[in-house]
């Protein structure tokens, strides 16, 4: 396996910066001023499977967010929650097969998402966390329209 270059490049606070890795085609350093992630492709599809892809990055940010959100919820109130899990998994479909959805044609992108919720909590309570964990922050942005401004760095 191929060393990652590890020299960080400055990330000014509320940034993140991504960099690549040079170790491999599409190898990156993912990195925030305090970690550093790494995020690549499968090698089937030409990477060197170094770490989790971008989709498997946002599901896995999607899940890190419901979990916190269901475990502040769940302390506030003094609830017996022991563990909260999220499996995710995102998948192209036809809109056609989308019953809920306002896209009527082509494709969409869907985000399955399970959550358990471990602990001697009745029926009420976990209807409730299952409807805060449909609220935390990341949830709300993928739902909501987003304005993405790019532009290319100088020199």
């Amino acid at each position: 396996m191929t060393e990652i270059v590890t020299e960080d490049p400055p990330v000014e606070p509320g940034w993140v910066k991504v960099v690549e890795a040079r170790t491999g085609r599409f190898a990156a350093r993912l990195l925030d001023g305090r970690h550093q992630l790494v995020a690549d492709e499968p090698k089937e599809v030409g990477g060197s499977d170094l770490g989790p892809g971008p989709y498997e990055l946002l599901l896995m940010a999607l899940g890190a967010c419901k979990t916190m959100t269901v475990r502040l919820y769940a302390e506030r109130k003094q609830w017996p929650l022991e563990q909260v899990s999220v499996r995710l998994r995102h998948r192209r479909i036809h809109a056609q097969d989308c019953a809920d959805c306002e896209t009527k044609e082509g494709m969409l992108d869907r985000i399955d998402c399970v959550i358990e919720l471990a602990g001697a909590l009745d029926g009420e309570q976990r209807a409730r966390l299952f409807e805060i964990a449909g609220k935390c922050p990341v949830h709300r942005t993928l739902t909501s329209e987003i304005s993405i401004q790019s532009r290319l760095q100088e020199g």
